[in-house]
């Protein structure tokens, strides 16, 4: 059986520069040959050396980053690769700290470099089917400690904190997020876009998940001390935020509630297409086709 993952080694002598990076990259987001970024035309579009591009349908220039995380970065692209690698690689995740002393830049560009990464896992709008866990968990520091200008109030004895909404087919992929409070008007909407009309939910005794519009429902009564009744749990769900949690707490120490959601996409990306069960290039050829589009500035990024 030939074996699912590949060491740092074999990893450098596959991408060792700029070069073979960008072979890569544009073999990932063009497999038809260069695409312009900018009208999205590939008919027209002339080599102006290797690997500029001109497109001359709407008369622009552009590269395999224009349009993606990697545009405006001076970054070299093989170390991008290996930021990818390492954030795929890692269950918990990895530091700024420590990405800055892996690919030798300050830990301020390497912050910005993880959260473009972050950026690139957002959600897929497949949609969820089958058996889908449901359950909501709460994220944030302690109000005691936080100054009275800072300090949140929410219900449910979660003051402060933000609440993070997750679903997870069974045995399948997982769709979390953050949302301003847990109440129907809140919930429903999310589990209409990520879910199949008909779609079994499974969920605590919490009354905002009861009687959602087309969807079959069974539920677990934690309060009760029930956490399995034949095939219905919430453990699986309730696994993935324990994974996020101990990342949020041991790697990463703190996520604001603006930067939150983009931690808890690289979470779910590595449960998703990032699953260690899938081949180590896979994985990373499924984070560079995330990469399209999703370009972020550090303006925004800060505002």
């Amino acid at each position: 059986m030939s074996k699912s993952t590949i060491s740092t080694f074999e990893l450098f002598a596959m991408f060792p520069d700029q070069e073979t990076a960008r072979v890569y990259l544009e073999g990932r987001l063009w497999p038809n040959g260069p695409r312009c970024p900018v009208c999205g035309l590939g008919e027209r579009i002339t080599a102006r050396k290797e690997g500029f591009y001109r497109c001359n349908q709407c008369k622009e220039d552009f590269t395999v980053r224009t349009g993606t995380i990697f545009e405006r970065s001076h970054v070299p692209l093989h170390k991008w690769i290996y930021a990818m690698y390492l954030l795929v690689t890692a269950r918990k995740g990895i530091s700024s700290m420590q990405l800055a002393k892996e690919i030798g830049i300050t830990q301020k560009s390497a912050w910005f470099v993880l959260h473009r990464l972050r950026e690139a896992c957002g959600p897929k709008l497949e949609k969820l089917r089958g058996i889908i866990e449901i359950d909501e968990t709460y994220v944030g520091g302690l109000e005691e400690n936080k100054h009275q200008s800072k300090r949140l109030h929410v219900r449910g004895g979660s003051n402060g904190k933000t609440a993070v909404l997750g679903m997870r087919e069974r045995g399948g992929r997982v769709v979390a997020g953050t949302v301003d409070d847990v109440n129907a008007n809140t919930v429903r909407p999310v589990i209409a876009k990520y879910v199949e009309a008909g779609a079994m939910l499974h969920t605590d005794e919490a009354t905002v998940y009861k009687n959602v519009p087309g969807f079959a429902h069974e539920t677990i009564n934690h309060s009760t001390g029930e956490y399995v009744r034949g095939d219905v749990t919430t453990n699986g769900i309730e696994s993935v935020f324990a994974v996020l949690k101990r990342g949020l707490v041991g790697v990463y120490h703190h996520a604001s509630p603006k930067h939150l959601d983009r931690y808890v996409d690289e979470f779910a990306f590595r449960l998703n297409e990032g699953n260690v069960k899938n081949h180590t290039m896979t994985r990373l050829d499924s984070f560079v086709r995330g990469t399209a589009g999703k370009r972020l500035t550090y303006k925004g990024l800060i505002q």
